[in-house]
């Protein structure tokens, strides 16, 4: 990019980087060079950088993480929260690609919490199922799937190859269900969440905790979803 004779430093750096930008040179996601590597580059000091760098993250552009760095911010999806919830087809609708993967799968005892959610004795069998979904090579949720075993025996082998809840639980007769309860809460992830949604600790992410209950509202799943907080935001249906 050439510059413009009378056009600012760090005017001309915030045009460069933003064209460099929309151009593709730095896709959604991607992490800047640090201060250091730009102030080389346009041959100034890093508090013009810097300037440039923090009217771009005013304008939504780019974000800034303290000891980290500035990357491109990324297109944020809408997920639509109502009484018929289903990832695929909510988030396929604004995704280029959609990619959904079973992590691991065990069977537990629930304790009192789980028991009250799916409705079952204290102790009952179930199987914790952890997910995780991408759209657009970008991780989107890490999720942790609870069902009765004594309602879906061999559950996880129907969920081999493409992920499909939906088309897993329809094979069991539960082809129509609908999300009872929702509740949302924000707060630090692990360290093995922040690895699964390639992320740092010090960003917050969104957990929705939910309860779907089949036609005879007989509680059929209990999930707890961790939604990375940058690229989601979540909307209830009325």
């Amino acid at each position: 990019m050439e510059r413009q004779a009378g056009l600012t430093l760090w005017r001309y750096i915030y045009n460069a980087l933003t064209e460099e930008i929309e151009g593709g040179g730095f896709p959604p996601g991607s992490k800047l060079p640090s201060e250091s590597e730009l102030s080389q580059r346009f041959s100034v000091n890093r508090h013009t950088v810097r300037r440039a760098l923090s009217t771009m993250a005013e304008e939504g552009l780019i974000r800034v993480e303290q000891g980290r760095g500035s990357f491109v911010e990324e297109h944020i999806l809408d997920y639509l929260i109502g009484a018929r919830t289903r990832f695929s087809e909510i988030v396929g609708s604004q995704a280029r690609s959609l990619v959904g993967r079973v992590l691991s799968s065990e069977v537990i005892e629930a304790g009192p919490e789980l028991a009250r959610h799916l409705g079952i004795e204290n102790g009952a069998a179930c199987y914790c199922i952890n997910t995780l979904r991408q759209a657009d090579d970008r991780p989107i949720t890490f999720a942790s799937h609870h069902f009765p075993c004594a309602r879906f025996p061999e559950l996880p082998d129907k969920l081999k190859g493409e992920l499909s809840i939906s088309q897993a639980l329809a094979s069991f007769g539960c082809a129509d269900y609908r999300r009872r309860t929702t509740r949302v809460i924000a707060r630090l992830p692990d360290a093995s969440e922040a690895a699964a949604l390639e992320q740092p600790r010090s960003r917050p992410i969104l957990v929705t905790e939910s309860v779907n209950v089949d036609k005879a509202e007989t509680p059929i799943e209990f999930g707890i979803a961790r939604f990375a907080s940058d690229r989601v935001q979540i909307i209830f249906e009325s």
